[in-house]
């Protein structure tokens, strides 16, 4: 006993000689859990760019550095991603978006899709040192211990599929890993949040195309569905879902956003909303001048009627007098807030939606700016295991429950849906 009390004396000497321990600032919080965890982003939209910018040709594209794809001339703005800022970014994952238009008529939608598929895959295979592509959990993993960024392939609107069941079986063949039900337009089987209501959010083929995905692995992705379909497809649901780029409705109003109804049931679930940087939908001032703008040039396409230069003229004085507001990092963090303190951290990731968008909140400008998230958060009380959850392993996850399922029923009969044409 007086040896033990000896060293333990010894010890607290040693440790008064050593002065106090200082506490991590909120940037070291942040760095720390970055590097144990690095972010895994669920939607960037970098193949739209390649296919509105270049036509899917890319010739002498350098996605090691994007920052001069801008022509200011015509008010094009540079791209928001490149490899430097991924890098500088700490994004360890990326949730690439196959997005085409949901006013395509199906049929070429699905070819589209097909060729944005093809693009990103091209993308990854010029950068081996770099990126990985990737369709399961296993080989995420795998690539962030080899240093490299994973890269995964997400639809965007279940308009990629054109209605039919095989085709996307074949999608998901061919590495789709996550498909959004709908985009802002109504589906024959889903219903947009931005579209008239239908009858049924989801019907019974949309209940089949839910069941299928999860039966292949393929992630159901709320974001842009109203609110009657996401609860319909978490009733029907037994694998975890995620949203892949919305936030939340009790901080602003859009219908893009979850509701409060649906975040219950995305906890129950065990599923995942990913937080977007679009102040449309982070800002609820945002959401109100939008509307305001609207109304204004409803009122002077009335008054200018057969003169669409006055119209023009109007609305850029309009423009010039009112500023449009775009929030930061704040209006951010409140989303994240009110996700975890309805359902907890669990279920709260990001899905910035990066070259989707044409403009973000302060501070959120492109791919490279995640650490200056984190540092906020860590400056308002986050832990380290929290940040860690947000940056990745809350995705990680949902991606292993829904591998998981697949794999218990991946001797379950294809669900069929007859053709047709």
């Amino acid at each position: 006993m007086m040896m033990r009390t000896k060293l333990l004396l010894a010890t607290g000497i040693a440790l008064l000689a050593a002065g106090p321990v200082c506490a991590k600032t909120p940037e070291q919080i942040a760095a720390a859990a970055l590097a144990a965890a690095p972010v895994f982003d669920g939607h960037n939209d970098v193949p739209e760019q390649l296919r509105d910018r270049r036509k899917n040709v890319l010739g002498d594209f350098d996605f090691r550095d994007t920052t001069k794809t801008g022509d200011p001339a015509t008010g094009i703005g540079a791209m928001m991603t490149d490899l430097n800022r991924l890098r500088a970014g700490k994004v360890g994952a990326q949730f690439w978006s196959v997005y085409v238009s949901a006013s395509l008529p199906e049929p070429q939608a699905v070819q589209a899709t097909l060729e944005q598929i093809d693009v990103m895959k091209r993308v990854i295979a010029r950068y081996p040192a770099d990126l990985q592509l990737c369709t399961d959990s296993t080989c995420v993993e795998a690539a962030w211990k080899a240093g490299k960024i994973a890269s995964l392939l997400g639809m965007e609107g279940g308009h990629s599929i054109g209605g039919s069941l095989a085709v996307l079986r074949q999608m998901h063949a061919l590495g789709a890993r996550y498909m959004t039900l709908t985009h802002f337009k109504n589906l024959a089987w889903a219903e947009s949040a931005t579209d008239v209501p239908m009858a049924q959010g989801l019907t019974p083929l949309g209940k089949d195309v839910v069941r299928e995905m999860q039966r292949l692995g393929v992630l159901v992705d709320l974001a842009h569905v109203s609110e009657k379909a996401m609860l319909e497809v978490l009733a029907v649901a037994k694998a975890p879902v995620i949203v892949s780029h919305s936030n939340a409705r009790a901080v602003n109003h859009h219908p893009r956003n979850v509701p409060d109804s649906a975040l219950d049931a995305i906890k129950a679930n065990g599923g995942i909303v990913m937080i977007n940087f679009f102040p449309a939908y982070v800002v609820e001032d945002t959401r109100q001048y939008n509307a305001r703008r609207s109304g204004e040039e409803a009122r002077q396409k009335a008054l200018g009627t057969g003169n669409p230069d006055a119209v023009k003229a109007a609305m850029a004085q309009w423009d010039k007098d009112n500023p449009l507001p775009t929030g930061g990092l704040a209006d951010v963090v409140a989303h994240i807030d009110h996700i975890a303190q309805r359902i907890g951290i669990d279920h709260v990731g990001l899905g910035g939606d990066m070259d989707g968008i044409d403009n973000t909140v302060k501070g959120m400008e492109d791919v490279s700016k995640y650490p200056v998230l984190f540092t906020e958060l860590a400056r308002r009380g986050y832990s380290q295991a929290d940040l860690e959850k947000i940056a990745s392993r809350n995705m990680l996850r949902v991606m292993k429950g829904a591998e998981a399922y697949a794999k218990a029923h991946q001797g379950d009969a294809p669900i069929e849906n007859a053709t047709t044409f």
